[in-house]
């Protein structure tokens, strides 16, 4: 995301990437149905364009069936792993507001399990031995992020894969903290976008999406 400065005015524009670069294709100022709408409007190719991947907001959901009609939207893995984070962290601040503060701890909390060296596991875990129900939540977060970063998923794996993820969203909404519900409900509102990428694959489309 971007910001442009305008005097006091401050712009928030819409960049377009084509899945087959790595470059910026155009970029328009505004993010409302109102700013981009004579853009969009005179946009060429829009019915050839089969697969948009963008992040979790939704006023970009409705512009997307209108002027592609033809597309499939796929949510940004990076966002939706995100927006994962943050909730856990909302979560954890709840449980232990003193610990959630310390900036140590904030950083080793972000991070994916495998990329975290011996003695930083060390120090996580004996954090986490002294807080039973955040050592729960943690777990089950890290699984949840190791699902939703698989890749490139044959039809016999996604079928394996699905019905696990099903599973995470149920508890999440059933889990009792109130972060955590609101997450498993968005999870549950984009899962259809989630898998359709792995299938795109197969006319050589870059995963951007989940599997």
């Amino acid at each position: 995301q971007m910001k442009v400065y305008s005097g006091c005015r401050t712009f928030k524009p819409t960049a377009l990437m084509p899945h087959f670069s790595t470059g910026v294709y155009n970029v328009v100022l505004g993010r409302s149905e109102a700013s981009l709408e004579g853009y969009l409007q005179g946009l060429k190719g829009k019915k050839n364009v089969r697969l948009i991947c963008i992040d979790l907001s939704t006023s970009y959901r409705a512009m997307i069936r209108k002027h592609f009609p033809n597309a499939k939207i796929v949510a940004d893995r990076f966002h939706v792993i995100r927006i994962v984070n943050h909730h856990f962290l909302a979560t954890w601040r709840q449980l232990d507001p003193k610990g959630s503060k310390n900036r140590g701890l904030i950083s080793l909390m972000r991070r994916h399990e495998e990329n975290l060296k011996p003695e930083q596991k060390e120090r996580l875990e004996a954090y986490l031995a002294e807080h039973p129900a955040l050592e729960t939540i943690y777990g089950f977060k890290q699984r949840l992020c190791r699902l939703l970063r698989k890749k490139c998923g044959t039809k016999r794996r996604c079928r394996r894969w699905i019905p696990r993820l099903l599973s995470y969203i149920h508890q999440l909404k059933t889990c009792g903290f109130e972060q955590l519900e609101t997450l498993g409900r968005t999870l549950a509102r984009i899962i259809h976008e989630m898998p359709q990428e792995s299938r795109e694959t197969r006319y050589g489309l870059p995963q951007k999406g989940f599997w």
